[in-house]
């Protein structure tokens, strides 16, 4: 799961790539260009600067600053690639998923339906809402979730019949 804070996960690294320790990472959103333009990464709780960053159809390939070696990086496949909060570049409208932990979900008529305390970051965004002992995983489209309002941290449900509950695990 994802969760808020001054740096954002932004993908993972996929492989080490050429034998100079350029890492290949693939994007949680395939259509960002945030590692593209970023200044530097986290992988691991470690800063890279990025000394040069090359778009292809299979990912982003970074070289990092202080990471020459094929053996090292082979060690972060796997791992997550985060950027500081302030390399993303949001547009008008645009929200960060993150931003959306903590926030609390209503249904169309103001009705409580649980907080969201997390991310499923699958083929499909879900946001996992927990209600008392209850937890949801509601998909992330406009359909079932017509409004967010990040100021006031509450975000509108449209929830379908059925939706599968699962209790709470610790």
């Amino acid at each position: 799961m994802a969760q808020a804070g001054s740096r954002i996960e932004v993908g993972y690294v996929a492989r080490a790539h050429g034998i100079r320790g350029e890492i290949c990472a693939i994007p949680h959103d395939p259509a960002s260009t945030t590692l593209a333009g970023a200044s530097a990464v986290w992988i691991g709780g470690r800063r890279y600067a990025i000394e040069q960053a090359r778009e292809t159809p299979k990912g982003v390939l970074l070289a990092l600053e202080g990471l020459t070696d094929r053996t090292i990086a082979e060690g972060l496949r796997g791992q997550a690639v985060e950027v500081d909060r302030d390399e993303v570049d949001l547009r008008n409208g645009d929200i960060l998923l993150t931003d959306l932990i903590g926030c609390q979900t209503r249904l169309a008529d103001g009705t409580p339906w649980g907080e969201i305390v997390g991310l499923d970051l699958g083929p499909q965004v879900r946001l996992v809402i927990h209600q008392g002992g209850v937890e949801r995983l509601l998909p992330l489209v406009d359909e079932l979730v017509p409004a967010i309002d990040l100021e006031a941290r509450v975000v509108t449900v449209d929830p379908p019949e059925g939706l599968p509950e699962e209790p709470v695990t610790p």
